[in-house]
């Protein structure tokens, strides 16, 4: 077989009109190969849809002024070269994410206050940055042969708070204390030695993501406190209305009814609002805990790990988000089951209702069959009367024509052939209008 023949294209094939979006975004937010020592600030903004086009937009005044080119309105993220800093630029959901990234000076590194990368960031512009910001974070990356933990804390990173692992299989340190500082940046200093610039990039991205990803989960726990004092007044009143529900006559259920409906609008209302940030915050969390997995901490001398950090201090918040959440769906299931229980009530009473209407409709069926029958006989008795009135008044004719009985004869003899025979007429008429044959 030709080798152009074996691998030749199928063109005759029809794409899916996403299948290069969807093949391309296993590579999505690749990790940049990156060299110690070097500065990274990481700035994440909460942003609507608006707040995301202007960031789109504002990124391309940013490259428009360093003479780069611009980014199409289907770019999610990018990373450029700028001269005297880089920048990685990522759209998300619900926030978009600056990295700039320049190269560092470690002389006098730790004797006072380090140098960021806003220093080389025009000024003007990263203070316009579109959005909320949720998290700014400033990261150096120095080797690890020419510091030591002791001259990071003091000028760089608070002593009292300070958690620290060795990562990457005993590759690099990580030093953190989880505070903002007077820039209003928390700090993170990664000592690295051995470690290839792919290998960093891809430490540098976790470490970063852990720090996104750990604020943009607690966006659920305010909202979680919130929640509870709804809740907790929603969960009294459903229990006062069970409660009447269980003791309330047929004239109060309409009341209930509506009590209940406007319970069940709030609680709906509530989940609504909240579900979705409940969710994201979980699955935020899941990330945090896969990404803290990933850095493979092993344990510094005296010091507390990040995971142990993480696990003492997010488990309230993450807590406090899931019991929200389950409590919402249980006031709601609650609310449900009630709604059920007074809808059967109705619905029992209504049958009685119905039950009792059809018993009293059957009673005047047979008062009405009992008057039928007592008019029907004395229609028979008025219908033969007045037939037999006509037959006398025949007798008389033809008694004249020769007829041979009197007229009162004839009319006693009529009698009872009419009064049989309208008795007779009447019960067919009765059967026909009563009892039709299908």
């Amino acid at each position: 077989m030709n080798l152009s023949t074996r691998t030749a294209p199928v063109t005759k094939l029809v794409n899916h009109p996403q299948r290069a979006a969807l093949h391309n975004e296993i590579h999505a937010r690749p990790p940049e190969a990156i060299k110690a020592p070097l500065a990274c600030l990481h700035i994440v903004m909460l942003a609507d849809a608006d707040m995301r086009e202007a960031s789109r937009a504002h990124l391309a005044s940013l490259l428009r002024d360093h003479h780069a080119p611009l980014p199409d309105a289907q770019t999610t993220h990018l990373r450029m070269d700028l001269g005297a800093f880089r920048v990685r630029w990522e759209l998300h959901t619900e926030f978009v994410a600056w990295t700039f990234t320049t190269a560092l000076r470690t002389e006098g590194f730790g004797e006072r206050e380090p140098t960021g990368v806003a220093t080389v960031i025009p000024r003007d512009w990263l203070a316009a940055l579109p959005g909320e910001c949720l998290c700014s974070l400033n990261l150096w990356a120095l080797e690890n042969s020419d510091f030591g933990d002791a001259s990071l804390v003091g000028h760089v990173l608070n002593e009292d708070t300070l958690v620290a692992s060795t990562v990457a299989g005993g590759h690099g340190e990580v030093y953190t204390d989880f505070a903002l500082h007077a820039d209003g940046c928390a700090r993170m200093v990664l000592l690295v030695g051995g470690m290839t610039p792919r290998r960093l990039g891809r430490l540098v991205q976790q470490l970063l993501e852990i720090e996104t990803y750990r604020m943009a989960a607690l966006l659920g726990l305010p909202a979680a406190r919130d929640a509870s004092t709804v809740l907790g007044s929603a969960e009294r009143e459903l229990a006062s209305l069970a409660d009447a529900i269980r003791t309330a006559d047929r004239n109060a259920e309409a009341e209930l009814l509506d009590r209940l409906t406007r319970l069940a609008g709030k609680v709906e209302s509530q989940f609504a609002a909240t579900h979705s940030r409940f969710s994201a915050s979980s699955a935020y969390f899941e990330l945090v805990d896969r990404r803290i997995a990933d850095l493979h901490e092993s344990r510094l001398a005296g010091m507390q790990t990040i995971a142990e950090f993480m696990e003492r201090r997010l488990s309230p918040a993450r807590s406090t988000c899931a019991w929200a959440s389950r409590r919402q769906e249980a006031l709601s299931q609650r609310v449900s089951r009630i709604s059920n229980l007074l809808r059967t009530r109705v619905e029992i009473e209504q049958q009685q209702s119905s039950q009792a209407l059809l018993a009293s409709m059957n009673r005047r069926q047979d008062m009405q069959l009992q008057m039928q029958s007592t008019v029907e006989g004395l229609s028979v008795a008025a219908i033969t009367y007045y037939i037999v009135g006509l037959v006398s008044y025949l007798a008389k004719g033809g008694q004249k024509l020769g007829w041979p009985l009197a007229p009162e004869t004839t009319a006693a003899l009529a009698i009872p052939v009419v009064a049989l025979s309208v008795w007779c007429s009447l019960r067919q008429l009765h059967q026909r209008v009563f009892h039709p044959k299908h």
